[in-house]
């Protein structure tokens, strides 16, 4: 396999031994047909010059790839679901098939898959995933990126020729394989399955591992500072989806990772406007993850993760370790909308008055305003300030909460004010992600397989992307 000179295997979590995962043989699709290859994303890790037959060996056929692991592995966690806790969890419909060091970071990544076959945590379930899914999934993570979110990436998408049966859509529905590439896909119920099977000792060796391999800066503050590090980095992420408008669906401790990024997409939604009560998922009746409800959400999350690792550290430490998150969000938050903003950072202080000053303008606008259009009218502060004036939501940008937003803006200078020459800030409306264009580009698919309308909207993303970057 022609792997370019930067490829760098790097299987570390095979070495858990087999308590922590099981060797698995992929499925055997009829068909290997590529929906999309991140050629963008595999320059990173050195698998860009993969042929399409290779690549369909590869993230189809999940040929082992050279100095990796040696067969795929079906990660083993439990996990509280819409806070039931369920110790019948664990990979049952993907695994880990490789790790990988990234080029320009070194850091630890790994390849792992959703929709790959039948594991033995599968129970009844047929292991697949939806194209329809996998489309989803492609265009989340795309948008995510581009809004600064940290995130998996979307590394594959491959048509498997199968006809897969689902309560939730028409069926039967074209079924597909994903693979993404991602820091870390231990989980916080990875930790959560040791403790609840009595065994200290394993929940030490995997601190003692993510220590190692994602946190080396901390690695002799031993499990309270592995939960210090891991409430930082999910304060950041948390702040990061409320400044991208952004809601997961199902938070659950089996969906939030040790290094604090997004992952595996299901019933997502972006915001069309603000509404703390906006929910993803439709059987989330309660709306225990609704939008406004997310940074509460991951800290409960956080206190079970405290909770398995309290069987080898004592409860002082950790309690001051989540005591850490709510400076740790209210930073991060200021930070993300500051970026969001285009602007260059002032006193925490006053990003933090700014961030609220913006949050209350939304909220005077209400429905009115979409969420995406805002940080686009109003990217660059001030510097923008006579095209917002000039564009299709002038008279929304009049109330008082606005005024104030303005006076606070005209304190703030743009970072790198070149971006908005750019010809994305000469367009009247932004990119945006919302569920009616999703349902669009699949119909498209769906009906005469036309994938004219999901190519162009990856590529308008990624132009997005490029025009803030």
């Amino acid at each position: 396999m022609p792997v370019s000179p930067l490829y760098r295997p790097g299987p570390r979590y095979s070495a858990l031994g087999p308590e922590f995962a099981d060797p698995v043989a992929p499925a055997a699709f009829p068909q290997q047909i590529i929906r999309f290859r991140n050629d963008r994303a595999a320059a990173t890790v050195g698998l860009d010059r993969l042929d399409d037959a290779e690549w369909r060996s590869a993230f189809a056929s999940f040929a082992p790839l050279p100095g990796n692991q040696a067969e795929p592995l079906a990660m083993r966690y439990h996990g509280h679901q819409f806070r039931h806790y369920n110790p019948n969890l664990g990979d049952g419909r993907g695994f880990l098939f490789a790790q990988l060091r990234e080029t320009r970071t070194d850091r630890l990544l790994d390849l792992g898959t959703k929709g790959s076959g039948q594991t033995p945590w599968s129970r009844t379930a047929d292991g697949r995933l939806t194209l329809k899914g996998g489309v989803r999934e492609v265009l989340a993570a795309e948008m995510l990126e581009a809004l600064g979110v940290p995130t998996s990436r979307a590394f594959s998408l491959v048509e498997t020729g199968e006809e897969l049966w689902r309560n939730d859509e028409p069926s039967p529905t074209r079924g597909a394989v994903l693979t993404r590439l991602s820091h870390s896909h231990i989980r916080f119920g990875s930790f959560q399955r040791h403790a609840y099977v009595e065994r200290p000792d394993l929940v030490k060796q995997l601190a003692e591992h993510v220590l190692e391999n994602y946190y080396p800066e901390v690695a002799d503050e031993g499990p309270a500072g592995l939960l210090r590090a891991v409430v930082g980095r999910s304060a950041r992420l948390a702040a990061r989806w409320m400044a991208a408008g952004f809601v997961h669906g199902v938070l659950n401790t089996d969906n939030l990772n040790l290094t604090g990024e997004s992952f595996d997409y299901g019933p997502y939604r972006f915001l069309p406007y603000n509404d703390p009560r906006f929910t993803a998922a439709y059987f989330d009746e309660q709306g225990l993850y609704a939008f406004g409800r997310q940074p509460e959400s991951v800290f409960w999350n956080l206190q079970q993760l405290a909770g398995a690792l309290s069987t080898i550290e004592d409860s002082d430490p950790l309690v001051d370790a989540l005591n850490g998150f709510a400076d740790a969000y209210r930073d991060a938050l200021a930070a993300a909308m500051v970026e969001r903003l285009g602007l260059k950072g002032s006193s925490p202080e006053a990003d933090a008055a700014l961030a609220n000053a913006a949050f209350r303008a939304i909220g005077e606008a209400g429905r009115e305003l979409r969420w995406e259009p805002f940080f686009f009218d109003w990217f660059g502060g001030s510097a923008s300030e006579a095209r917002a004036m000039a564009g299709p939501r002038a008279a929304l940008y009049e109330g008082s909460a606005f005024k104030a937003l303005r006076g606070k803006l005209a304190a703030y200078e743009p970072e790198r004010p070149e971006r908005l020459e750019r010809a994305y800030f000469g367009r009247v409306e932004p990119e945006e992600l919302l569920y009616d264009e999703i349902e669009a580009i699949w119909a498209k698919i769906a009906e005469t397989d036309d994938w004219s309308a999901f190519e162009a909207k990856v590529a308008s993303i990624g132009a997005a992307r490029e025009a803030v970057a």
